[in-house]
């Protein structure tokens, strides 16, 4: 059973740092992808940043991230990270990782991803 449990969220003021890491068990990193998610109140999902394995390694942010925010892994930890730098008001949301084992899920929103962690809060108050 694959099981993903974020950690890191907290509360911090606008142009601070926090990183997220997500704890992965249950299966080896192999050909998929993984991501960051966030879901602010009243608001739909949105992806932040994609870890894809598919032929190589390459990466996907969301435009409104991009330049302050970096994903990467830690294979030695089986960890999936997430720097967050420059943070802002419209960051806060409930962070989610999630697993897609075949990378045919959507970046943007999360759909098709197969697994998911419960969330961490991430609050930036300005």
């Amino acid at each position: 059973q694959v099981e993903l449990v974020e950690s890191g969220g907290g509360s911090v003021q606008a142009g601070g740092s926090l990183r997220l890491s997500c704890a992965a068990s249950g299966y080896r990193y192999r050909n998929y992808c993984m991501g960051w998610f966030r879901e602010a109140p009243g608001k739909e999902r949105e992806g932040v940043a994609v870890l894809i394995h598919r032929g190589g390694l390459s990466t996907w942010y969301a435009d409104s991230v991009k330049g302050r925010f970096t994903i990467s892994q830690d294979s030695a930890k089986n960890t999936l990270d997430l720097q967050m730098n420059v943070l802002k008001p419209e960051d806060t949301a409930l962070y989610y990782c999630a697993a897609d084992l075949d990378c045919r899920g959507t970046w943007s929103t999360g759909a098709d991803f197969d697994y998911w962690g419960r969330g961490t809060q991430v609050t930036v108050s300005s």
